[in-house]
Formats: C-alpha cells, structure tokens, sequence
C-alpha cells in the first residue's frame, strides 16, 4: 500500500470527548509518521458545545466538513444542562442523529472482546465470558429512532416504527460478508413472534441468505438474546438486527469487556464513515485526566481498516494489547497504580513508533510519556 493523504473530520464533542479524541489523534498522527502517510485534521463542533456556540447541534458548517471528509471522528455528546431539562427543545443527541441521517449512515459495527488481561473487570463469571468475540451490525436510520412521532389531543403518544426491504437488504449484506470473514455464523435478533417490521426483517434475512451459503444463520427474539448475551456470549459471531434492538443489545453486551472505555464502533455508509467510541460524554471526569482513550483509539484503529491500511490498524490493536498488558491503564482499570488518560494515549503511540524502551519505564512518569507526538 502506498502513502496516502486523508482528511479527517474531529467532532471532539463534550465532557470527556475532547480529551479521549486528541489520543486517538496522537495515535493516528504515531501511524502517518511510521508509515509515511498524511492525515489531516479538521476540527469542528457538535453537541451541547456547538449549542453554546450556534445554537445548533449540528451547525452547516460542521455538516459540510463532514460530506467533504474521508471519514469522521467523534468523542462523545451530551451535556447535563440538556439532559436534566425535559422541555429543552433543542439537545446535543438531535445533532447526531441528523448527522447519521444527513451522511446516510446506515451501519453502525460495534466489536465486543473479552480481553484476556481484564476479565476479572467484567461482572459476569470468567468462564462464562472467556473467548466472548462477537461483531454487532445496528441498523443505524431507519426504525422507530426516526418515524413517526408526535401526542393526540386526547394525550397519548405515539412513535411508528417503518422499515424497507432495501433498508435491511443494504445493512444484511454487509453483515453476511462480515460473518464469511470471521467464524462463519450470524445471528438475526428480532421480534418476529409480534412485530411485523421484524416479520419483513426475517423475511429478506432468509432470502439474502442463499447467496451466502457458508454463513450459518440463526434467529433469535430479542428478549432471549438479551439473555444469552449474559449466559453464553460465546455462543455469537456476527449479530444482525434493527435500530431500537440493537442499541440495547450492543450496550448490555458491553458489560463483557468490563469497561465501556474499551469498546469502539463504526457508523458506515455508501459514501461516508464516522468512527467513535460506545461510551458517554461522562461529564464528572470531565478535566480530570481520568477517561480511558482506548475505545476511541481503537475507533481509529477502524477507521484506518476502512482506509484499506489493516497493517496500520493492526500496529495500533498491537499497541493498546501492550498497553492492557503492562497495565497502563486510566483508573478504573488499574486502581491500584492509575495512568492519566494522556499517559495512556501516549503508551500507545510509543507502541506503534515501536519505541521499546516505553515498556522499561512505564512507571516512572517524570520520564515524558505525555510529550509524544
């Protein structure tokens, strides 16, 4: 692979995000010096910031930047001014679903590993989580999220959920490449005993899976997935399935790795990509050199997957590895001898510059591992 030249748009968003993207950008700068490529970087505002700013979640400005880019970063959103408020009118959430619309972000790939090193974080038995590797495709703008919704005269309320067939076709197929790669299965999550949005969803599942005849596919209601996510999450390769279900589904399974700080996701679409972490804007550690970058590099690890560079993404999951491994990690997962989330982020860039000497002196601080890149 040739040198590349990327521009990349940094959403950093609020609370903790500015703090965990300027590490993914530290990694993603370690990966152009060690490679030769050129990654630019464009730096614009969403959420409750550019509330503050605009007045708008999603200001034009943003939204173009973001059309013009190779691929989008993004912290996190949200604000507890907003969140505390039930007659706010405006919030920092309607910023990115209209961001997911408006770039027509339709899959949303979330990883969940059980690392070796951090099993004894999780809440769940060990053995029962040992081995956990699975791959969850979100159907990102259509469902419930996004119809229609509104309150009758007499008080109640509604929200429709609608689905095309080509809305599940286009996200279904790139779940079916998905599984050929990895270990072969997929695992439909519906309601198909009630529902007659999931009735079409298995309907056009069953049909798109004669033209991938090596994937073993399987069905599952959502509430019993739900509960095999806890008693064997061993049992999942690749799941498939709607909006509403899979923004359950994908954050009860978070609770595997044992930290939300581990978990990054891709939001894809025909022509543009957004990369982030699972996690919250975690306002109370906001400044406090506490929030863990790890699913945001990570995030970024993806991104550079959909550059067609698996040689760089892999030099970054090798990196943060290393890092799991000698416990250079933020608070909640090394208590007893905490790194910052700026020591972290700079671990793993020595990682990827494959500066050795990093490991030897991990614990002595004074030694700069905040000044690199």
């Amino acid at each position: 692979m040739g040198i590349l030249s990327k521009r990349i748009v940094v959403l950093s968003g609020d609370g903790i995000g500015p703090e965990v993207c300027q590490e993914a950008v530290r990694a993603l700068k370690a990966v152009a010096d060690k490679f030769g490529h050129e990654f630019h970087f464009d730096y614009q505002l969403m959420g409750a910031c550019a509330i503050d700013a605009t007045g708008d979640p999603l200001p034009a400005s943003t939204l173009d930047a973001c059309r013009a880019a190779d691929a989008v970063l993004l912290g996190a959103i949200g604000d507890p001014k907003y969140d505390n408020d039930p007659t706010a009118k405006v919030r920092p959430e309607q910023g990115l679903l209209r961001l997911r619309k408006s770039l027509g972000l339709y899959a949303n790939i979330r990883p969940v590993t059980a690392y070796e090193q951090l099993l004894e974080h999780s809440p769940l038995k060990k053995d029962r989580i040992q081995g956990t590797d699975m791959l969850i495709f979100r159907e990102l703008t259509g469902g419930v999220y996004f119809g229609e919704k509104g309150r009758n005269e007499d008080g109640s309320a509604y929200d429709n959920c609608t689905y095309s067939r080509f809305e599940i076709e286009r996200i279904a197929h790139r779940a079916f490449r998905a599984a050929e790669t990895r270990r072969g299965k997929l695992t439909l999550v519906d309601k198909a005993n009630v529902l007659e949005t999931s009735r079409l969803w298995r309907e056009v599942v069953q049909e798109i899976s004669l033209q991938y005849p090596k994937v073993l596919v399987d069905y599952l209601f959502v509430d019993n997935a739900a509960m095999q996510v806890i008693l064997n999450p061993k049992q999942f390769d690749v799941i498939l399935t709607e909006n509403m279900f899979g923004d359950i589904i994908s954050d009860e399974a978070s609770v595997i790795a044992g930290s939300l700080g581990l978990l990054p996701s891709a939001s894809i679409g025909d022509e543009a990509a957004l990369f982030e972490p699972i996690h919250g804007s975690y306002p109370q550690a906001k400044g406090k050199g506490i929030a863990n970058p790890i699913a945001t590099i990570l995030s970024a690890a993806m991104m550079l997957e959909h550059f067609g560079l698996p040689e760089e993404a892999a030099s970054v999951r090798k990196a943060v590895d290393n890092a799991l491994e000698q416990g250079v990690l933020t608070p909640e997962l090394n208590a007893k001898a905490p790194y910052t989330t700026e020591q972290v982020g700079s671990f793993v860039a020595y990682g990827i510059l494959d500066i050795l000497d990093c490991q030897l002196h991990k614990n002595n601080i004074a030694l700069g591992l905040s000044t690199i890149i």
